[in-house]
């Protein structure tokens, strides 16, 4: 399946009816992550996170990494 995020100079598009349910999807735009999810009532949730440490971190890493870097920002800002 493609990925449902694009990232385009002119901005992100988002295919949500390629989108699992419950499937976080993330992208790097404008130096910052945004994440996607499609809950189970078919509604789209986006949330950003700017924090530059972060950022690069994750600019930096294998795509298998990503979580587990996202993890650890949730849990050290407390958000779970």
């Amino acid at each position: 399946m493609d990925y449902p995020i694009i990232v385009e100079p002119e901005g992100v598009k988002i295919k949500s009816e390629k989108m699992e349910v419950d499937k976080l999807y993330y992208c790097v735009y404008q130096e910052k992550i945004l994440l996607f999810y499609k809950d189970s009532n078919e509604l789209l949730n986006c949330y950003e996170i700017a924090e530059k440490d972060v950022v690069e971190e994750v600019k930096q890493s294998k795509s298998e990494d990503i979580e587990k870097i996202l993890q650890q920002y949730v849990e050290k800002k407390n958000l779970g």
